[in-house]
Order: C-alpha cells, then sequence, then structure tokens
C-alpha cells in the first residue's frame, strides 16, 4: 500500500502524520520480535513460524505523531541535564550532548 504524493505538493506543505499505534509483538515459541503499527482487532503471524504473534508493548510515541521513534517505556529514562527522555543504555544525552548520570544515582 503506497502513498504518493502529488508531484504539485512539496514535502513543506503537508504534514505527516503516522495514525495507527506501533507495537511490539513477540512469537511465543521463538521470542523472535518484531515492531510494526497495528490494528485492532487484526491478527499477525511470525512470517518463520506461522504462529499468531502475542503483543508484548506499545511503542512510544504515542499515535498520532509525526515521529517514528520505536521506544519502550521500559527502556527510557529522563536527562537529569534537559529533562528530555532517552534511551537508558546510551551515556550521553541525544538531546544536549550532555553525559547523563549513571542509573540508579
Amino acid at each position: 500500500m503506497s502513498r504518493r504524493r502529488p508531484p504539485s505538493l512539496s514535502a513543506g506543505s503537508i504534514k505527516v502524520v503516522r495514525l495507527n499505534q506501533k507495537y511490539r509483538l513477540r512469537a511465543p515459541s521463538t521470542g523472535r520480535e518484531v515492531v510494526i503499527e497495528a490494528e485492532p482487532g487484526r491478527t499477525y503471524l511470525d512470517r518463520e513460524t506461522a504462529e499468531p504473534l502475542e503483543p508484548v508493548a506499545i511503542v512510544l510515541p504515542l499515535a498520532p505523531t509525526p515521529s517514528e521513534l520505536p521506544w519502550a517505556v521500559e527502556n527510557l529514562r529522563f536527562c537529569n541535564w534537559c529533562d528530555q527522555l532517552a534511551q537508558k543504555d546510551l551515556n550521553d544525552c541525544p538531546h544536549c550532548g550532555r553525559r547523563m548520570d549513571p542509573l540508579g544515582a
């Protein structure tokens, strides 16, 4: 399902917004995970085992949003300098570039 922009419209005139929520889904037998925009009430199958995928987490940011960042709540922390969300496994904040305090400090 490809969405093509009419040639008369520039990229600056349309704000592209993701409407469907992204979820992290897992195959129970293999533990293989995938992050996709899922629709409620639809069953998604693992392409290798053909078993139904189970929802594991809602991925932030919540829809509708222009962002495509696949961050899950349990993998984020706040930067002690700029109070922006960053991944737990980073030492330096991706927003302000400063060194964040160690976890648990």
